[in-house]
């Protein structure tokens, strides 16, 4: 990465926003599996579908903790769907690459962060909403009853570097 748009995060991130991290990307989502899962179980059936990142298998200069805690999702949807297999539950994750949104935006219109993003994926384009839509739609579908505790990733293959 540019040493431009490199970020010193790890020396640089305070405490509490590394535990914000975590308690938006793991805790919040760990807490709401927790509460519609007795649910699933009664009704012998279920989906639990985690919104990961790419950066959840691959380091991302400049991220730590968001990488960390993707990759904190990741350990969860394995965990939880080996727990919960039995009760006809499955538990899966979307990786998405960069996709261009509010949060993505302003980083992205950095030409020479987002010359690096494209140049790091196979496919030489961002993906679309629809795109993680698609795959979440997928993994709700009983054409994935047999996907459990996988991580499917929507990167243009940025992740098989």
């Amino acid at each position: 990465m540019p040493a431009s748009i490199a970020l010193l995060q790890g020396l640089e991130i305070s405490e509490s926003e590394w535990i914000d991290h975590f308690d938006t990307n793991v805790k919040g989502g760990f807490l709401v599996a927790q509460k519609v899962a007795p649910g699933m179980i009664a009704r012998g059936r279920g989906r639990v579908i985690w919104i990961s990142s790419q950066s959840g298998l691959v380091g991302i200069p400049g991220q730590p903790a968001y990488c960390s805690t993707k990759g904190a999702v990741i350990q969860l949807v394995r965990t939880l769907g080996v727990e919960w297999a039995k009760h006809g539950i499955t538990v899966n994750s979307v990786a998405p690459t960069f996709v261009e949104t509010n949060l993505t935006r302003q980083r992205l219109q950095n030409p020479e962060f987002r010359t690096f993003v494209l140049g790091k994926i196979p496919a030489g384009k961002l993906a679309l909403p629809e795109d993680v839509a698609a795959a979440v739609a997928f993994l709700a579908s009983e054409e994935a009853s047999m996907v459990n505790c996988h991580t499917l990733t929507v990167d243009g293959g940025w992740t098989a570097w």
